[in-house]
């Protein structure tokens, strides 16, 4: 499938805020991730289209969508209850167009944390995991931990793709995190992958080449965990 087969949404978080989301399902999706951009790049991002369509190659569907700020144009992002309640109208629309197909959430950096955030507060309706694709855990430069805090109220499977060169998530501190999350988080790491995922040209290795072997992992991850809950 290509970015250019993806079904057109328009999702209603409030009275006062519609966003903009992108459907790409195959035929016979084993599971559908609900999938939130980062701070700074669109669901229209090549990063975000390159993720779907190679999703939906391997069977998976995914349900990409707009925060309201980057909908709007603002470079600022919006405050973590309506960055919520749009998580939550995703799930809810993933769920209405895809019944009886297993939903996982999550996404790039931010949108991962901010579905986390979600999950949190209150359960997101039929999902049956988490997944994020660079969670980050402090700013670049400033590590901490104290992203992390709300995620032992998370009560349910946790997949972390992460690079080993990620400057958003210091090895350090993000073992001994996951480590305390117990069995329900599983850390995946890739050799000299940066926050986007990039790696040196001296590894030998592409971009593409690692994004593949993460897109496989988050595939049988997936797998694994739908069938555990089903």
């Amino acid at each position: 499938m290509t970015p250019s087969e993806a079904h057109k949404l328009t999702l209603t978080v409030d009275a006062q805020h519609k966003v903009s989301a992108l459907l790409l399902a195959p035929p016979d999706a084993f599971a559908c991730c609900v999938f939130a951009h980062g701070a700074g790049a669109s669901m229209t991002h090549r990063s975000m289209e390159v993720v779907a369509t190679e999703l939906a190659q391997r069977g998976m569907a995914t349900l990409r969508y707009q925060f309201p700020y980057m909908e709007s144009g603002k470079k600022h992002t919006d405050p973590p209850a309506l960055c919520h309640a749009t998580v939550r109208a995703a799930v809810g629309e993933a769920a209405h167009l895809m019944p009886g197909v297993p939903l996982i959430a999550g996404g790039r950096s931010f949108g991962g944390r901010m579905t986390s955030q979600a999950q949190a507060s209150t359960p997101l309706p039929r999902v049956q995991g988490l997944a994020f694709i660079g969670f980050p855990l402090h700013p670049a430069g400033k590590p901490s931990t104290e992203r992390a805090t709300h995620l032992h109220d998370v009560k349910m499977p946790m997949l972390f793709l992460q690079g080993t060169r990620d400057a958003l998530a210091e090895l350090q501190l993000l073992r001994p995190m996951i480590e305390k999350l117990g069995q329900r988080a599983t850390l995946e790491l890739f050799e000299d992958a940066d926050h986007s995922f990039h790696v040196p040209a001296k590894t030998g290795r592409k971009d593409a080449d690692v994004r593949a072997e993460m897109l496989d992992a988050l595939v049988a991850w997936t797998r694994t965990t739908v069938a555990r809950q089903r």
